[in-house]
């Protein structure tokens, strides 16, 4: 099963986003991505905080020790998935491979889905989704996107300590909450998503 899992509102939607402490701390200040962030790579953004965690160690991992929730526009995030195409030519979604590859090549959004993981690490029966902003698009998430970005090493490292003494519901209370995200039909096929 493919879902959108995320914490959103009616006008917004939390993407997790992990750096190094100078990308971090500059984008925390402005407001937005700022340089040091590049705007000449892909940028990749998870709505699952639980897949941010198990990518970045619980910001553990050298470079990605400054979590961050960006909280974008909902509209925009829904007009990006509108353009993606998958990382990958799955014959549920693309006519043939060609199709595919003349898709990918104009693409500024690409889409995968990688497993979700629950608070232990272990792996779950449903998939989410993660989003790459490629060039084309990548100044205009950076620059205009964004609603606010919020820090969210206290909570992450709240949350780690509580797993690592085993308190493992209370742990659970601290959880953003996350519900199914109700993605247009049309944009649900584009990504390869499962209907709920």
């Amino acid at each position: 099963m493919r879902q959108i899992r995320a914490r959103y509102c009616d006008q917004s939607l939390v993407v997790y986003q992990a750096y190094p402490r100078e990308i971090g701390a500059a984008a925390l200040q402005a407001g937005r991505f700022v340089p040091p962030f590049s705007l000449q790579r892909m940028t990749w953004v998870k709505p699952s905080f639980l897949w941010m965690m198990q990518r970045s160690g619980w910001g553990q991992k050298a470079g990605q020790e400054w979590v961050l929730a960006v909280h974008i526009d909902r509209q925009v995030f829904e007009q990006a998935l509108a353009q993606a195409v998958l990382t990958s030519p799955e014959s549920e979604v693309y006519s043939d491979r060609g199709q595919w590859e003349e898709l990918r090549q104009k693409a500024p959004v690409l889409v995968q889905w990688d497993p979700e993981y629950n608070l232990r690490g272990d792996k779950l029966p449903y998939r989410s989704l993660q989003v790459g902003l490629g060039r084309a698009i990548i100044r205009d998430y950076a620059e205009n996107w964004i609603l606010r970005i919020e820090d969210l090493r206290p909570l992450v490292s709240k949350i780690l300590d509580l797993r690592r003494r085993g308190l493992w519901e209370q742990a659970a209370r601290h959880l953003p909450e996350e519900k199914p995200y109700p993605l247009p039909p049309a944009i649900a096929r584009r990504v390869g998503a499962t209907a709920f």
